[in-house]
């Protein structure tokens, strides 16, 4: 008989992963929030010219890149939160399109993914 949803303890294995995800996916969020705003504020006079290179290298990113990031960033945390739900509701893992099982590979890989690969290639 196929399996037509993740048991409790796989869930509970996804759930500690997206977690994991999230938590970082967050620190990096404020991180690039925190270099929009303060992108303006890197004239720091230093003598030591490792500092310097090192400033140049985080104000590399332009307010506008810097902006995009966060903004994908925002989204991802969007979605792994939206998949935390689908995990409560136990219907995490299902794909919405054929509603088979997304394979656990693909899910380690993206574990806040909707679809199969079977599903995400008709559409592309």
């Amino acid at each position: 008989m196929e399996k037509v949803r993740y048991s409790d303890e796989e869930l509970q294995m996804f759930k500690e992963l997206i977690l994991e995800k999230l938590e970082q996916a967050k620190e990096d969020y404020e991180q690039l929030k925190s270099a929009i705003t303060h992108s303006t504020s890197n004239d720091t006079e230093d003598t030591s010219p490792t500092f310097k290179v090192l400033e140049e290298g985080a104000s590399a990113l332009s307010k506008e890149e810097a902006g995009q990031l966060a903004q994908r960033q925002y989204k991802f945390i969007r979605n792994l939160e939206a998949a935390l739900v689908r995990i409560e509701n136990k219907t995490y893992g299902i794909c919405r399109e054929t509603g088979k099982l997304i394979p656990k590979e693909r899910l380690m890989l993206v574990p806040h993914a909707t679809l199969s690969v079977e599903a995400k290639n008709k559409r592309d």
